[in-house]
């Protein structure tokens, strides 16, 4: 089976453009274990090897720590073209409660715990979840970049970032992907241009906008909109239920 929607080269390795976000693999509130354990696992396996989803999308802080234990449980070893992102710098309060923390300390921490929940050596994509206001930009960088040149994480993302951000950023590494929230409601993104320019991914996360715009008319027209917004997009819709991924695949597929 060809990938949806074709493919997309990202941190270095050529995925499906449609990924998977895994967000809602979780308890209410994105907080601990999801309902049905196995209908998650199901999700996962589904999108890689029934699909041919290639890029799975995750954060240390959805559970927190839960999503990355079911995507080790249900794909690892993972297959070689398959690419596994996730993200550090939130801290989990509690239940639907999310904060930054840009610490260097916890960044290296979080990191190190990422790479033993998911059995790898290295995060081939890390993603800086938010920029802390209370931390200096390029002190939450520079640990990412000290990781990176250990050999920990292969590429270093950015997360709901503005143009301007994403400039500064650029000041003091390679900024390898942007994932921001692009769909038919929230529709005006200057990052989008900014990463065409540089030639940086875009990650379009909530493209159906948690499932509001898929419930009015299916999901064909928003996520076609998103592909035709321009080749370097690549949207990660999420969902907990294999007969919801199977009508985003169908989707994509007819819009093609």
């Amino acid at each position: 089976m060809t990938s949806p929607a074709g493919t997309i080269t990202i941190a270095g390795k050529t995925v499906s453009r449609l990924g998977l976000g895994t967000m809602r693999l979780t308890g209410p509130g994105t907080w601990g274990d999801p309902t049905d354990r196995d209908t998650a696992l199901s999700v996962l396996r589904q999108a890689v090897h029934t699909y041919d989803i290639t890029h799975i999308d995750t954060a240390d802080a959805y559970g927190p720590h839960t999503v990355e234990h079911l995507i080790r449980d249900a794909l690892y070893p993972y297959p070689e073209q398959v690419l596994i992102a996730t993200k550090v710098g939130m801290v989990r309060p509690a239940p639907g409660q999310w904060r930054p923390l840009g610490s260097p300390f916890y960044l290296r921490a979080c990191v190190e715990a990422s790479l033993r929940r998911l059995r790898v050596e290295r995060l081939e994509l890390c993603y800086l979840h938010r920029i802390d206001p209370e931390v200096a930009l390029e002190d939450q960088l520079a640990v990412l970049e000290a990781l990176q040149e250990e050999g920990k994480i292969g590429y270093i993302g950015l997360s709901k970032v503005t143009r301007e951000d994403i400039l500064r950023a650029g000041k003091y590494l390679t900024v390898a992907t942007v994932q921001n929230v692009l769909n038919t409601t929230d529709h005006f993104d200057p990052a989008v241009e900014v990463c065409a320019e540089l030639n940086i991914p875009y990650v379009a996360y909530r493209p159906l906008d948690a499932g509001t715009l898929a419930n009015a008319n299916g999901p064909v027209a928003p996520l076609q909109w998103l592909l035709n917004h321009g080749s370097h997009i690549a949207p990660i819709p999420s969902t907990s239920q294999p007969h919801h991924l199977a009508e985003i695949v169908a989707a994509v597929e007819s819009s093609g």
